[in-house]
């Protein structure tokens, strides 16, 4: 076997093994493939601006050929705000499935990033699956055999018992991101001084990847200064983690996420992720996702800023 190709060999392995740490946890040992991007010439989505605001763009149309739809994500990111502090759980993981889908498109190391995430997505859909079970599993018992001591069973003499709405009560642990801090603090679930696979801790992973996210997509949808250059996409990922995640992994985690980010692919292919042809195209559309975004970060952010949960282990 030849010296180079026992180099490939060891990088490999490395990564392999940095794989998971990924996010303070893990980077997942999975290597994905990079899906084919169709040529979208003919085909490229049309922005009709009707002034000069970015929220007066036509809606977006999904681009043919492409796993990866902006679209989608951007609809998901907009039905995910509720009331005007929450999130509705539902839409904020299947936005993440769609920045799952982007982040797999950028290739097999950029890929490791994304199996991460969705081991993290996955974990939360799980507490929520045994959730509900657990209450349904309540609600059948109550009914067959209601306890006087039970609060939420308490029944005045003048007045019968609502199912429905005891069942709501039992059931909505995991429909937003608020109702789920209140489940997991109300049931014990949250640890302040160690590392659980509790939703919280889970959510406060997935919002620091976000921010990072985030900040990458708005600085590759902003134009070169005047006599500049744009620059390269790997670069900017780079700044952007360096800024937003780095501080939380340890030396060796740093090192392998900015190998992978050498090895991303340039603004060509992100236009044509976000079926676009030019840079002010890749803008409007970047920056009606980044502001979507931005509204979904901040209000996770609150919430778990006023339960103390920005530092969960």
């Amino acid at each position: 076997m030849g010296v180079k190709c026992r180099a490939c060999i060891a990088i490999v392995f490395i990564l392999l093994l940095l794989s998971s740490m990924w996010l303070h946890g893990n980077l997942e040992d999975h290597w994905n493939t990079c899906p084919k991007v169709s040529s979208v010439k003919n085909k490229v989505l049309s922005l009709v601006r009707v002034n000069s605001s970015d929220d007066d763009v036509a809606p977006l149309r999904v681009c043919p050929g492409m796993r990866f739809q902006v679209a989608d994500l951007l609809a998901h990111l907009q039905a995910a705000p509720v009331s005007t502090n929450d999130v509705l759980l539902k839409p904020y993981l299947a936005s993440w499935d769609e920045l799952i889908k982007f982040l797999e498109a950028l290739g097999p190391m950029v890929g490791l990033i994304s199996q991460e995430i969705e081991s993290k997505t996955a974990i939360i859909r799980d507490l929520a699956q045994k959730a509900e079970k657990e209450a349904e599993k309540k609600m059948k018992d109550r009914k067959r055999k209601p306890q006087q001591s039970d609060p939420v069973l308490m029944i005045s003499h003048n007045r019968s018992l609502n199912y429905s709405e005891i069942n709501h009560r039992l059931s909505f642990g995991y429909t937003s991101i608020r109702s789920m801090i209140t489940w997991e603090l109300e049931n014990g679930l949250v640890d302040f001084h160690k590392q659980t696979n509790s939703g919280c801790r889970t959510l406060l992973r997935l919002h620091r990847a976000l921010l990072w996210l985030q900040n990458f997509l708005q600085e590759l949808g902003k134009d070169a200064s005047e006599g500049e250059r744009l620059r390269s996409p790997s670069d900017l990922c780079k700044e952007t983690y360096q800024r937003i995640l780095a501080h939380h992994h340890n030396w060796w985690v740093r090192k392998a996420a900015e190998l992978a980010f050498l090895a991303m692919p340039e603004r060509p292919y992100f236009y044509q992720l976000v079926c676009v042809e030019t840079q002010s195209e890749a803008a409007v559309v970047l920056n009606r996702v980044v502001r979507a975004i931005e509204e979904v970060y901040e209000r996770n952010e609150v919430a778990l800023q006023e339960h103390g949960m920005l530092d969960l282990p």
